[in-house]
């Protein structure tokens, strides 16, 4: 049994610092890099990319809404055939980055609202599975586990990766509590170390309100943002390790 361990990284902007890259970045075997939108800068982006391939850890384009005043979790309406340029747009602007960093990337995962909605929205879904198709029909999609963006990257013919959180609380429909609801944030390394291996071995996850929600783990998340970020990823490393199942990414 094997897990990979992805992060959000790259949030930084100009002079704002976010996140703790240089000190997560040793624990994880993924990171998803953001392209400038939701978060980011064309100088963060190469500086991001050179520490993953510093630290052989694969590379992710990270696309968002373009939304810096929220950081890409306010939801914006927009048509399929927008969100598609929008993706497109972006993976674009990190694959030349790693390109000319010497690097290879190796998937794409969508960030904050434009992840949410395209969870349970088919035509947004099927928007961005097209968008990292066309680019590259090699890369692999992460997505919420059982989603509707998962759906769409198999329609493609896309490998997938069903994506779960440690850090975040589940509803008995599959979809991650709001943030703006009581509950929504794990902080405890250990209760998120406990949900993680429920998940991965038992393959279900239990809700916020009591229920057993099937569910398949190929990735974890960590976000790079949170202040209990590094405490929670060393736990889960060091719980997965010690059950006994492999940390590695998509391409070893």
């Amino acid at each position: 049994m094997s897990i990979d361990i992805n992060c959000d990284l790259g949030e930084s902007y100009g002079a704002y610092h976010i996140g703790n890259d240089e000190e997560i970045i040793p624990f994880v075997t993924s990171v998803n890099i953001a392209c400038g939108f939701h978060a980011g800068d064309p100088t963060t982006m190469r500086k991001t990319v050179s520490l993953a391939l510093g630290n052989k850890v694969a590379i992710g384009a990270h696309p968002g809404f373009h939304d810096l005043l929220g950081f890409g979790r306010r939801e914006i309406k927009m048509a399929a055939s927008e969100v598609y340029d929008l993706v497109v747009y972006q993976i674009g602007a990190l694959e030349a980055i790693v390109k000319a960093e010497g690097g290879k990337m190796q998937h794409v995962k969508p960030h904050g609202a434009l992840y949410n909605m395209a969870a349970k929205d088919s035509q947004l879904a099927d928007a961005i599975a097209k968008a990292v198709y066309k680019v590259n029909p090699e890369y692999i999609l992460f997505g919420l586990g059982g989603s509707e963006l998962i759906r769409a990257g198999k329609r493609y013919g896309l490998k997938t990766a069903n994506e779960v959180f440690a850090d975040r609380t589940y509803q008995s429909d599959g979809s991650l509590t709001p943030r703006t609801q009581e509950q929504a944030l794990i902080q405890d390394p250990v209760h998120a170390a406990e949900q993680i291996l429920h998940m991965v071995k038992e393959k279900r996850v239990v809700s916020i309100q009591g229920d057993e929600v099937p569910i398949q783990a190929d990735t974890i998340c960590i976000h790079g943002d949170s202040n209990h970020g590094l405490s929670i990823v060393k736990k889960i490393r060091s719980t997965l390790i010690q059950s006994k199942i492999n940390i590695k990414n998509f391409m070893q």
